[in-house]
């Protein structure tokens, strides 16, 4: 199942997306009286009541009626106002902290920093340029995990259980104004740079989410081709040292890090630049496309 939140007629609605259509769910759920998540932070957070809720649904003789065309609504992020900020795994393919530094800036330990809420886009809007205070805009293809089951302490062996699915992220970086301020909070947070979606994939969906190929292109140009099974700590192990001693709740989003070929890492760097189109696509995800914009 992929779940999209999505825009149709001015409102937003938790969509079942099915090849090139969208289910209005919400709708559907409006027509049988049922009570219904308003969200699709709230129909995460329900965990499997959501589910079986949505599978008596779809069965129904009036989904056609409640069923669209996917250039018929607009897609937002599928989480568009996370609970907290996105945790995010940094150097977490070996590749890219070396093309960042060296062979010394390979983590032993794992890496956390996140991106505001704020920073939230969804797929196919634009990026914004943020030209008046950074000229090195950059792009990051990641694989995030949403969590589905909160929990803390989480072992490795129970991980996977707490992972509701899987989108993409663009991890977009001013890289001056990560070097200027010595952490990654404000280059990794201003408004728009954290695109997310189209839709989550549902974990039942994503068997072997440490082997899937992930590739980023800029206006065509494939810049980043890796492959999650290049990550050095894994998402069980993620989880379980996010999850010491601190609470993972569901609706949570973690960044898995990106593979090398990032635009800082090119000689010479080749940073974003208005009307610049990224394209994400990950393996059984799908692809997340923006444009960079004034």
């Amino acid at each position: 199942m992929k779940w999209a939140t999505a825009v149709k007629h001015g409102e937003d609605f938790i969509g079942l997306v099915k090849e090139e259509k969208i289910v209005n769910v919400s709708e559907l759920a409006k027509s049988r009286e049922m009570e219904f998540p308003t969200t699709l932070l709230e129909a995460i957070a329900l965990g499997d009541e959501f589910l079986e809720k949505v599978e008596s649904l779809i069965h129904s003789d009036l989904v056609a009626n409640h069923t669209y065309e996917l250039h018929e609504i607009q897609l937002k992020a599928p989480i568009p106002r996370p609970g907290k900020n996105v945790f995010c795994i940094g150097k977490n393919y070996r590749d890219h902290a070396i093309e960042m530094g060296s062979e010394a800036d390979i983590p032993e330990d794992i890496m956390v920093f996140s991106k505001a809420p704020t920073s939230v886009i969804g797929h196919d809007e634009g990026i914004p340029s943020h030209s008046s205070i950074t000229d090195q805009l950059d792009y990051e293809g990641e694989l995030a995990i949403i969590i589905g089951k909160t929990g803390t302490s989480i072992e490795k062996e129970e991980a996977m259980d707490h992972v509701f699915g899987f989108t993409i992220i663009n991890d977009i970086t001013a890289r001056d104004l990560q070097q200027k301020h010595k952490q990654f909070l404000l280059g990794k947070s201003l408004n728009g740079t954290c695109p997310m979606g189209p839709w989550i994939v549902h974990q039942s969906e994503v068997p072997n989410p440490d082997n899937l190929s992930i590739v980023t292109k800029v206006n065509g140009e494939v810049r980043q081709n890796g492959n999650t099974s290049d990550f050095i700590f894994d998402i069980p192990t993620m989880i379980n040292e996010l999850s010491k001693g601190m609470t993972l709740e569901a609706g949570d989003i973690i960044a898995t890090g990106t593979p090398a070929g990032v635009g800082k890492g090119m000689k010479p760097p080749v940073f974003l630049k208005p009307r610049d189109v990224i394209e994400i696509t990950i393996e059984g995800i799908g692809t997340l496309r923006n444009e960079i914009v004034e």
